[in-house]
């Protein structure tokens, strides 16, 4: 069974195929483009240099958020539109969750993506025999009192997601040797965790996956800049 999968939920473009227990390719694009202008015609290189058609994909999975509210709208309404074309299921992933299932590791996983204002995006994930479970749904949190919960928690964790880079000293300060770090080429969403995840959910429960895929929408978090003026004016 074959998945697309595709992130946009920052400013790194990814996309993968995985086929059940194989990654077949990936392909990720961490540059000053918008996701319009690259998207697409990253989905065809890795296809065509996969030999793929369309018609080959048995899934469509994509990040639902938090993140770039721009961002997560292109990448969905892609694989809106190719699961409705080719009348194929598509399921929406969480981005925390995938930044934390990059990092296989025995314990806590904290991501946090940068919300701005001294504030993240983030939950805490556990690894327990080989599975991903959450602890903490996915919030928008100050990162002090993120720190707070995780220092009277958690005797060790590992951070990891773009926020890593923004507020490393504040967690060095605040955890000290509580606290390790992901590498840096895992800080990043990453299309083969989105899919690989989407087939786990496959597999577990199908109902999981949205028959009608135009109600996948985004998990923003919090109301997008567009949003919040037009609140303003009611």
């Amino acid at each position: 069974m074959k998945v697309l999968a595709i992130d946009t939920s920052s400013v790194v473009a990814t996309c993968a195929v995985l086929d059940d227990e194989k990654l077949l390719g990936e392909y990720t694009l961490n540059q000053d483009m918008t996701h319009s202008e690259r998207l697409i015609p990253m989905i065809k290189v890795l296809m065509d240099n996969l030999k793929l058609k369309p018609e080959d994909i048995d899934i469509f999975a994509g990040s639902v958020g938090p993140g770039s509210f721009t961002g997560l709208r292109i990448g969905l309404a892609t694989v809106k539109s190719l699961a409705h074309v080719l009348d194929k299921p598509a399921i929406g992933i969480s981005t925390l969750e995938a930044l934390a299932f990059n990092v296989p590791f025995d314990g806590i996983v904290v991501p946090i993506m940068d919300a701005r204002r001294e504030r993240v995006y983030t939950g805490i994930y556990r690894w327990e025999n080989g599975k991903l479970l959450n602890e903490m749904e996915p919030t928008i949190l100050e990162i002090n009192e993120l720190l707070d919960i995780v220092d009277s928690n958690y005797n060790k964790v590992l951070f990891n997601g773009d926020g890593t880079l923004i507020f490393k000293e504040i967690i060095d300060e605040k955890l000290k040797d509580k606290v390790l770090y992901s590498p840096i080429s895992l800080n990043m969403a990453k299309a083969s965790s989105v899919g690989e995840l989407a087939l786990l959910k496959w597999k577990e429960d199908k109902e999981n996956f949205v028959k009608n895929y135009f109600k996948l929408a985004p998990e923003y978090l919090r109301e997008s800049q567009a949003q919040r003026q037009l609140n303003k004016k009611r």
